[in-house]
């Protein structure tokens, strides 16, 4: 689960309230993929201003909410809240797959992180091929097209998506796409202030680490 900044075009009396960290309008889209690199929840058009904790709140109680199975969690990025539903990294530790690159995970948290940073970059290659694949919605320019317009095209692009992913997928963009990722810059591994301990938070704490103790224990097992 992630969020994917669009560029948009609003009346200069709304600009601030859509006005991202890329210091322009945006539209603050919330998308979750399958491992196979197919989105399966899509909310579009939230102003850019909007944190992603309250973009995800929208999602879960709209008419056409995002469901979770029971049992079952999304791999989410360190902006959101750790629950028994999104099960974040581990804060304070390393994460991304280059730090892992020369020296092997040493303990339990950053085995955990490892993994976690492994399949959530699933959805990080998603939005990748999803703007390679439409520059109408990835271009740096100024966008000549309304909000309304905007969420129509950004939705349009990820049905269409889907569709190639299913019947041709392209290889080499996917690959291109993957190498882009590996060199580009990181961002730090921190949590958002919404992740308060409460009962919710402890659960989630309470998977991540029964997860990160077995997964640790098989890694051990496995390399002796």
């Amino acid at each position: 689960m992630c969020w994917c900044h669009i560029r948009v075009k609003v009346p200069r009396d709304e600009v601030k309230r859509y006005r991202s960290r890329k210091k322009f309008p945006t539209h603050n889209n919330l998308v979750a993929c399958t491992f196979d690199l197919k989105f399966t929840y899509v909310l579009a058009g939230w102003e850019g201003s909007a944190h992603d904790s309250k973009v995800l709140q929208d999602a879960l109680s709209r008419e056409d909410r995002l469901l979770i199975p029971r049992g079952r969690y999304y791999l989410a990025d360190a902006g959101y809240a750790l629950t028994p539903s999104f099960i974040t990294p581990y804060r304070g530790v390393r994460y991304h797959l280059k730090e892992y690159s020369i020296h092997p995970p040493e303990n339990e948290r950053e085995l955990f992180n490892l993994r976690h940073s492994s399949l959530r970059n699933a959805v990080e290659r998603s939005i990748g091929i999803l703007k390679k694949k439409f520059p109408i919605i990835a271009s740096g320019s100024e966008p000549y097209y309304d909000e309304e317009t905007v969420s129509d095209l950004f939705l349009a692009c990820c049905i269409i998506h889907n569709y190639l992913m299913g019947v041709d997928p392209d290889e080499e963009l996917i690959a291109q796409v993957d190498e882009e990722i590996m060199h580009s810059e990181i961002e730090s591994n921190t949590l958002s202030s919404s992740s308060s301990r409460n009962d919710n938070y402890r659960l989630g704490e309470q998977i991540r680490d029964d997860i990160a103790l077995k997964m640790w224990h098989d890694y051990n097992l496995n390399a002796s």
